[in-house]
């Protein structure tokens, strides 16, 4: 009898968007104070203009909403005494320097479009300057008062410092870790949870802050407990991802289930279960069950214990 060939590999996951930077930060270059007018001289230099989780959008691209404005400093940057706007130095690539602009209203000329609608077509260099430059515009829009005085600070070193005149206090920008983990059992099923702010079909990995003084790991184990009454052992570190909505830090974790009894907390979860490989692929294929989008680290864990991808998403 003739060897049956074998089945064909589930294909892998994608890559963890924003995980990995293409460019050159270049902190060094944040302390002169003439960076804008060198960068406003350079005709290689490009710039990202962003709002309040809106992005300027490329008029060719509009409607494909695949990309963020790349723009001449000098053609479209806002006028410097502008109250509200910032000016932030992201580094450079082989291209030449990288920037981004945040202004309190964007301008309709510039096609402004909600950043998480853009994020899911952007490659890797689009979306890494994107989240670094709304981590840093999400902090100005916050900090703009000296936590110590109350004197409104200044922005400082390219956008990546605020300095208080009165007290002279330092302030940096602020990001919150999180943790974010897929639990599995001894069966190897994964614990989604749905948060009773969303449709009844959505569901994710479980999620939560960091607490001061708390592990990484005694956070995954705190959290998956209270909002589900799981108990967790084992946990493994499996990669990070910044996500700044408005300044958070995600850190994904692989955790290993103790228990298995589900009792949710009804405010953070107020559905949690268990799935194996098949139900899950059957359930989003149905769209009865709905995941996060492709650009989230969430569905990245989902996918790498899945061992390949998903359809559906939120």
């Amino acid at each position: 009898m003739p060897r049956l060939a074998d089945p064909d590999p589930p294909p892998d996951p994608p890559s963890l968007p924003f995980a990995t930077a293409p460019y050159d930060r270049q902190a060094e270059r944040r302390a002169d104070p003439d960076w804008w007018d060198r960068l406003v001289e350079d005709p290689a230099a490009r710039v990202l203009v962003v709002g309040d989780d809106v992005v300027a959008t490329d008029g060719d691209r509009l409607r494909e909403l695949t990309a963020p404005q790349a723009v001449r400093l000098a053609d479209t940057a806002p006028d410097r005494t502008e109250a509200g706007v910032e000016r932030m130095l992201l580094g450079a690539d082989d291209d030449g320097p990288l920037a981004a602009i945040s202004v309190p209203q964007m301008p309709e000329e510039l096609a402004p479009q909600p950043v998480r609608t853009v994020a899911m077509g952007l490659d890797a260099l689009q979306g890494s300057l994107l989240v670094h430059a709304l981590g840093l515009a999400n902090w100005h829009r916050t900090h703009q008062f000296c936590a110590r005085c109350g004197a409104r600070s200044t922005a400082v070193d390219a956008g990546h410092r605020r300095q208080c005149p009165r007290c002279g206090t330092q302030h940096f920008p602020r990001t919150d870790p999180a943790v974010i983990m897929a639990i599995t059992d001894t069966d190897d099923r994964l614990l989604l949870g749905h948060s009773p702010l969303w449709p009844d079909s959505r569901f994710s990995t479980l999620a939560g802050f960091v607490e001061p003084g708390e592990s990484l790991e005694d956070a995954v184990r705190r959290e998956v407990v209270e909002e589900t009454g799981v108990v967790v052992g084992d946990v493994t570190y499996a990669a990070s991802q910044p996500w700044p909505f408005p300044a958070s830090l995600m850190l994904g974790f692989f955790g290993q289930a103790a228990t298995t009894r589900i009792e949710v907390d009804g405010e953070e979860v107020s559905d949690a279960r268990w799935f194996t490989r098949e139900a899950l692929s059957d359930a989003t294929a149905a769209e009865q069950v709905g995941l996060p989008g492709p650009f989230s680290i969430s569905r990245w864990l989902i996918e790498r214990w899945h061992g390949g991808r998903l359809s559906g998403q939120w």
